[in-house]
């Protein structure tokens, strides 16, 4: 298995490369460098770029409007944004829901979520987690009941990320209570706009609202919102989980981030410390290992084979690995990683008059990253499921 890139796809790195630099602006990168706090604004301006030049949806084939991209290429792409400070692409739109559209959904829906997707205009969100019902997502109870030519809804979802900006949600309902738990979901999107919609935030440890409440108050959706048939959402919500799962791995973050801990590391004066290089260069062997798996990976679909799916050990390893650089850092940072004033912060003074404004944002990375072992299923649950897979 050959894992080097060809002369063509280093050519088309460099391309990617010059165009990310020409066209992402430096204050958005600045901040993600220095992992500064992104606002809505930031986050849809490079949205919108990306949308405009057709990247946004950067996997897509090109029947729906994408680039064609090979699997490496899409790698490659990626890659070059993270390393140059872009910010990650919001996934619940062009990475999560648009596929699903356009695996299963009908040319009618096609037509209508697609291009405000591609574009950026559309802010979309994801409505899976209930009280209850996280990783268990078989058990969820959000219920859509069928009046005529739309269904009315009535339930609560939670942990929905940057929910507050949303103005579609893609969710899975309960449509029946006969069978299995998993024969009576389907997969209907909603207008967020609808009445009977409440969005709540739920203020973190880091005074961020990142994360939200939803509540559905005898919300009214149009039949013609539900994704493929009824009661054969669990089909799609599998789909869609193997797209979150190794989005989560982030590995061109990691790299990224690993930088920028060294950085942190020489300023603060500990990479001296050869305690502290050999945990430096323990993460980057995984970092390393991590990278290894996903070229195996893109490899074997470079080459038509059909590879084991390791959906699940991307999301073990690649969320292990961001909370072990955000515990790092903050090693390395000691008492001044304590302050967390997000006011003093995002004026870009806390700690730049002895020297140490670098410090400021690395408490809200480590309470941050605390959730990456449980979110899109947690890392006991996906360790399940490599054992079945490999065990039988």
């Amino acid at each position: 298995m050959d894992l080097a890139f060809t002369p063509e796809e280093q050519k088309f790195r460099e391309e990617i490369r010059g165009w990310v630099h020409e066209h992402l602006p430096a204050d958005i990168s600045q901040k993600v460098h220095n992992a500064i706090h992104l606002t809505r604004e930031d986050m849809q301006r490079w949205g919108k770029i990306l949308g405009k030049k057709g990247w946004l949806g950067h996997a897509w084939p090109t029947a729906f409007g994408g680039p064609g991209w090979t699997a490496i290429e899409k790698h490659l792409f990626e890659e070059e944004c993270a390393l140059a400070g872009a910010p990650r692409v919001v996934p619940f739109g062009p990475v999560m829901v648009a596929p699903v559209i356009m695996a299963f959904g009908n040319a009618e829906q096609q037509q209508r979520f697609l291009p405000g997707i591609a574009s950026g205009e559309v802010w979309w969100s994801q409505g899976y987690s209930e009280p209850g019902s996280g990783s268990d997502l078989a058990s969820v109870k959000t219920k859509a009941e069928r009046v005529g030519d739309k269904y009315i809804v009535n339930g609560q979802k939670t942990w929905t990320t940057l929910g507050q900006y949303g103005e579609w949600i893609f969710c899975l309902v309960r449509t029946s209570n006969e069978g299995k738990p998993q024969t009576g979901i389907s997969f209907l999107l909603i207008d967020m706009k609808s009445p009977g919609v409440t969005v709540r935030p739920i203020v973190l440890l880091d005074g961020t609202a990142e994360v939200n409440e939803v509540f559905f108050d005898n919300v009214e959706v149009p039949a013609n919102n539900l994704i493929g048939e009824e009661n054969k959402g669990w089909n799609y919500a599998k789909y869609l989980l193997a797209h979150e799962r190794t989005n989560i791995a982030d590995v061109n973050r990691a790299k990224r981030e690993l930088e920028r801990l060294k950085r942190i590391a020489k300023a603060e004066g500990v990479l001296d410390d050869s305690r502290f290089r050999d945990e430096i260069a323990k993460l980057e062997v995984d970092v390393v290992a991590l990278e290894m798996m996903v070229l195996r990976v893109l490899a074997g679909e470079k080459a038509g084979k059909q590879t084991m799916d390791i959906a699940s050990l991307l999301k073990i390893r690649g969320s292990e690995i961001q909370q072990r650089y955000s515990e790092l850092m903050m090693l390395a940072a000691g008492p001044f990683a304590l302050p967390l004033i997000r006011e003093a912060m995002e004026a870009g003074w806390q700690g730049d008059s002895v020297g140490h404004a670098h410090c400021a944002p690395l408490a809200s990375t480590y309470f941050n990253m605390r959730k990456t072992t449980i979110y899109g299923g947690s890392n006991e649950v996906q360790r399940n499921i490599v054992s079945q897979f490999v065990l039988g």
